[in-house]
């Protein structure tokens, strides 16, 4: 097991990080001083498949509170379920609730936990990629409404994230890859070591070694601390993380929440970025190459479907991270980000050249 800690203020926690850690959760995680018993927030075929492993380790009677899959369950008609069943069944402060899942889970239980009686512990259980080396650290919650992405929401930290690597064998292909395109951004855009480890062990990594994953997710969860650590509530350094993800999810919204994955549209969007940077002048000329090697090499598209670009430049306005104008973040080399406010007229003016090959 390796533990990597995140030292954020007045909230510190570890990621442990290993194979076969649902089973040893009760030893692994904190205890929750005056907790009577421990919430699980998880989809059905989850639940049926880890919660009896996680239930027999803990320490606390494990009771089960079901959510739509995927991006679905981030609505406010799911977190008002979840608090009525916390409410029904007399969930006080002291009792943990438990994201078992994925990101969408985590950010509805964790939106919950920060909520419920003004806030209740709150423990990450990731068992796909992308929630692993990004969604479950850093304490984003939040939900979807119509009109966007995570318009409503809260910081509000984990006691504890615990990343049991078993549970990838089993994620669908195209989940793996989207956790894949999550793993990438953080080698492109903040530490080229996670790069290092994705080419040096590039078929362990796709064969799904158990090893090999936790090697990766430890890099992606060391990138990701250190830029929390700096940035909790994302006011400047941790902007970084969401290179690819201002044309990312702008592409979510157009296509529908759940059609195209977020790692896919996040490939995308960094595709499109590295572009853009040599366009502006920002970006060394290798950047665009480099980008298609990388994304090639794990399975990840490098297009996006043909759209309206103005309909792309209205879905970015709608962004949560808009601010009087359309920040990208660019890069200047690998590992070296920069925030651009980039005017809407060289948007419009990249988006029709990329039209179906941003390659």
């Amino acid at each position: 097991m390796t533990t990597v800690p995140v030292r954020v203020r007045g909230a510190a926690y570890d990621v442990a990080i290993g194979v076969g850690l649902l089973a040893r959760a009760g030893e692994v995680l904190p205890s929750f001083t005056g907790a009577e018993r421990a919430f699980v927030v998880a989809a059905q075929p989850v639940a049926e498949r880890f919660l009896g492993t996680l239930g027999a380790s803990l320490e606390l009677p494990a009771v089960h509170l079901a959510v739509p899959e995927g991006e679905e369950a981030k609505t406010l008609r799911t977190a008002e379920a979840l608090w009525e069943h916390l409410a029904t069944q007399g969930a006080h402060r002291a009792d943990p609730v438990m994201a078992l899942g994925g990101g969408s889970t985590g950010d509805v239980a964790g939106f919950v936990a920060a909520t419920y009686m003004r806030g209740v512990p709150f423990v990450q259980l990731p068992t796909t990629l992308t929630a692993q080396v990004d969604a479950a650290i850093g304490g984003k919650v939040g939900v979807n409404l119509p009109r966007g992405k995570n318009l409503v929401g809260a910081f509000h930290q984990p006691a504890a994230v615990l990343a049991d690597v078993s549970t990838l064998a089993t994620l669908p292909e195209e989940e793996f890859r989207s956790g894949l395109g999550e793993a990438a951004k953080y080698g492109l855009a903040v530490d080229p070591w996670v790069l290092d480890v994705l080419e040096r062990r590039h078929g362990a990594v796709l064969a799904r070694d158990p090893g090999a994953l936790a090697d990766l997710v430890a890099a992606c969860v060391r990138a990701k601390a250190s830029v929390v650590e700096a940035d909790e509530r994302d006011t400047g350094a941790r902007s970084v993380l969401n290179y690819g993800h201002t044309l990312a999810h702008a592409l979510e919204r157009l296509e529908g929440y759940g059609r195209v994955s977020h790692g896919e549209a996040v490939a995308m969007g960094m595709a499109f970025a590295a572009r853009l940077s040599v366009t502006l002048g920002i970006g060394s000329e290798d950047l665009p190459a480099r980008h298609r090697r990388v994304l090639a090499s794990l399975g990840l598209p490098k297009s996006f479907p043909e759209l309206d670009p103005d309909e792309v430049l209205e879905a970015m306005h709608l962004d949560k991270k808009y601010r009087q104008g359309i920040r990208f973040v660019l890069l200047e080399e690998v590992g070296r980000p920069r925030l651009v406010e980039v005017r809407p007229e060289a948007i419009r003016e990249s988006l029709s050249e990329a039209l179906g090959g941003v390659a």
